[in-house]
């Protein structure tokens, strides 16, 4: 027994005419009422009783037309969802963002990805740290990552998206406030609020490596987790933190945000994933969050 069948049995039981379903199966008769009787024998059932004028479904054939339907229903499916699969338009990912893309990217790139890609289940992970992105991709707790970029690691895939200027972030009471512009030497005796040395931040690398490019030797105060939590005490007045501009998304009262002057002030935003990972749908949602930059 093949599908075609449960198909010519199909549109002979809907007709209920062998000419009618010969005519809408695109095939001569004899071979139509060949093939059912082929199907017949080997059920060892009469589907049908053939009248000179029409064809009823006997009790096994009301049956097996129900079952019959509900198969070629599955199949068609199987073939839908497959050719979906292949086009990437389901499935699902878990996209994992730093803290800065948390605020300023993530609303935006979640509706775009949302709108392109509707098949596809989306979840997102915010404030991660890009140690923790890495170690989240390598197990599969996430597929995607919006990071900043570690040392070079083969087992991914990392597109570079932007390089984002550097900011100061100070209470809005503190002396450097009334500046317009900072250097990295103005932070010279200044206590700093930073990402976590012990987790392995790429912004702690990032900002440790410009205050003493620039001969200034770091006074870190505080060392936090999370971008919001570092903004937080900023506010809170223990201390000024260099960031990312896009954290400037994050408004909160009692923090000013500096420009801060110097052309290496920057730091690079890149999309990352397992580079043994292929499937059709992530590399959809790659494309798609390359192109948004």
């Amino acid at each position: 027994m093949d599908l075609r069948h449960l198909r010519y049995f199909v549109a002979v039981a809907e007709e209920r005419h062998f000419g009618r379903a010969a005519e809408r199966l695109h095939m001569a008769q004899p071979p139509l009422s060949q093939q059912i009787r082929q199907l017949e024998a080997e059920l060892g059932v009469e589907l049908l009783r053939r009248t000179t004028r029409r064809v009823d479904l006997t009790e096994a054939g009301r049956a097996y037309l129900a079952r019959a339907r509900a198969i070629l229903a599955d199949v068609d499916e199987a073939g839908h969802h497959a050719r979906r699969v292949a086009a990437g338009t389901v499935g699902h990912l878990a996209i994992g963002c730093v803290g800065s893309a948390t605020y300023s990217l993530l609303p935006t790139l979640s509706r775009r990805l949302s709108e392109a890609l509707p098949g596809v289940d989306f979840s997102f992970r915010g404030e991660m740290l890009a140690p923790d992105q890495v170690e989240a991709l390598r197990t599969g707790a996430i597929d995607v990552a919006l990071l900043r970029p570690p040392s070079a690691d083969p087992s991914l895939t990392v597109h570079a998206l932007r390089r984002d200027r550097l900011v100061v972030a100070v209470p809005v009471d503190h002396p450097l406030a009334r500046r317009k512009r900072l250097r990295v030497a103005d932070l010279a005796g200044t206590d700093l609020i930073v990402h976590s040395a012990d987790r392995r931040s790429v912004m702690y690398d990032v900002v440790m490596a410009l205050l003493r490019g620039a001969g200034v030797e770091p006074r870190v105060r505080h060392e936090v987790g999370e971008t919001s939590t570092l903004v937080t005490l900023v506010a809170g007045g223990l201390g000024v933190a260099v960031v990312p501009e896009p954290v400037t998304a994050l408004a909160l009262d009692g923090v000013a945000y500096l420009p801060l002057a110097g052309a290496d002030a920057r730091v690079e935003l890149a999309v990352a994933h397992r580079a043994d990972r292929a499937e059709p749908h992530l590399e959809r949602t790659v494309g798609i969050i390359r192109a948004a930059f």
